[in-house]
């Protein structure tokens, strides 16, 4: 035998590890692209999301964790449960973090920079989100310091003294910061996923882009400078991409000129955060307007009931100005109910969450523009440090992962089958 034991082997283990390799990794390209179904746009007519033709209303959750967990081998099986869960309920949207800047296993290390092993594992979010039928609503920069967010952007021009000022809020207003930020946006929009080779601007598998989670510019209530951001960075996105929805990823705050702001907004402070809900909703290039929900958080003082009755003020008021005003959808992109309040219970949750899901099925059956929800937040097992205060994992409370599983039923027979794992059609 020309091959000795001593050699033998070791040229027998390598061999054995390159199949390894390559089937755990350098297949899953072959895999997706071979196995992967057939996607079509989401696209938009008048005041409703469109499918194929058909009407589209949204029953889905946040993950934000969905990147961070897939750059390491060892955590990506999360995702792919998360995703396998999802489709489960008849869940059809999720909604999660494109970025991380500056911070561990940050995507962006510094302006114009990207680390490929983030860049591949946001790939692998999307890629495992196809395969299961899921599209993805993808944030693009915090206006919070998780993640880096805006924070991150303005110290990184102050470092390299092109910073008009250290205020978070130069994010908004320094042209330096703002072509940082276009470089990111193009970067991502035409990357090529090296999972199933498709440029993200033109993957449906992208149910839509958020440009920022919650822009706040407190240093002009007036809303003119974030106004004038979204309407440059809006712009922006669709000379880049055209296939795409595009939302703002407003908290819903009516601005200080708006009669709601007195009427429906939470308390004064809301009207003075330099957002505002109509006015940034109206711009051409927004597609659809986004809104968050948090009464908990809103109202300290109130009891259980109140807020429950503030919700459906909250919810009937935005879908009102979709209908009327905006002509737009309308997107409840968060929300849920602290278990840190005086007196939580699962129940109580339980009870915010159907109300919300009431309006968007009352939406859907009379073709409103209230247009879905997505809950704040959905984990795996195991997830302790990615939880917080409103962290579930669906499947260990049956109650709680009912409330959404009726929700996709009801949305699927009133408008017809969505989803591609219609194996949650047994719980109908």
């Amino acid at each position: 035998m020309v091959f000795g034991n001593s050699l033998f082997y070791p040229i027998l283990g390598f061999a054995s590890f390159v199949v390894f390799v390559y089937m755990s990794f350098g297949g899953i390209r072959f895999s997706f692209l071979e196995e992967g179904p057939e996607l079509s746009f989401v696209e938009r007519n008048g005041t409703q999301f469109v499918l194929d033709g058909k009407a589209f209303y949204v029953n889905g959750w946040n993950s934000y964790w969905l990147m961070v967990q897939s750059v390491d081998v060892y955590s990506r099986s999360k995702v792919r449960e998360m995703m396998k869960t999802g489709a489960k309920m008849g869940l059809t949207v999720c909604r999660t973090w494109a970025f991380n800047d500056g911070d561990y296993n940050a995507l962006q290390t510094s302006p114009g920079h990207f680390d490929e092993q983030a860049f591949q594992a946001l790939d692998y979010v999307i890629a495992e989100a196809r395969q299961h039928g899921i599209r993805l609503l993808l944030s693009l920069v915090n206006n919070l310091q998780a993640y880096g967010g805006k924070s991150q952007y303005v110290k990184w021009a102050w470092q390299e003294g092109v910073g008009l000022s250290s205020s978070n809020d130069s994010f908004f207003f320094d042209p330096s910061i703002r072509t940082y930020f276009k470089n990111y946006i193009k970067t991502v929009l035409t990357r090529k996923n090296s999972i199933t080779g498709i440029e993200y601007r033109n993957d449906p598998t992208i149910f839509g882009w958020e440009l920022i989670n919650e822009p706040r510019c407190m240093s002009d209530p007036s809303g003119d400078t974030l106004q004038g951001w979204i309407d440059e960075m809006s712009s922006f996105v669709k000379l880049i991409d055209t296939n795409h929805l595009l939302t703002v990823g407003l908290e819903g705050f009516y601005g200080p000129n708006d009669p709601k702001s007195s009427t429906v907004n939470p308390e004064l402070w809301a009207s003075r955060l330099g957002s505002d809900f109509i006015r940034n909703s109206k711009i051409s290039n927004i597609d659809f307007a986004s809104v968050h929900i948090y009464p908990d958080h809103w109202f300290h003082e109130q009891i259980f009931e109140d807020q429950l009755k503030f919700v459906s003020k909250w919810m009937l008021s935005h879908i009102e100005d979709g209908d009327k005003v905006l002509k737009k959808p309308v997107l409840f992109s968060e929300f849920g109910l602290s278990e840190e309040n005086q007196n939580f219970s699962v129940s109580d949750r339980e009870k915010m969450h159907r109300a919300v899901l009431d309006i968007i099925y009352k939406s859907a059956k009379r073709n409103r523009s209230g247009a879905g929800a997505l809950v704040w937040q959905f984990l795996v097992s195991g997830m302790k440090e990615f939880s917080d205060e409103y962290g579930m994992v669906p499947w260990e409370s049956s109650s709680t992962a009912s409330v959404f599983v009726e929700q996709s039923c009801r949305l699927a027979n009133a408008k017809g089958w969505t989803q591609l794992d219609v194996s949650f059609k047994e719980h109908c």
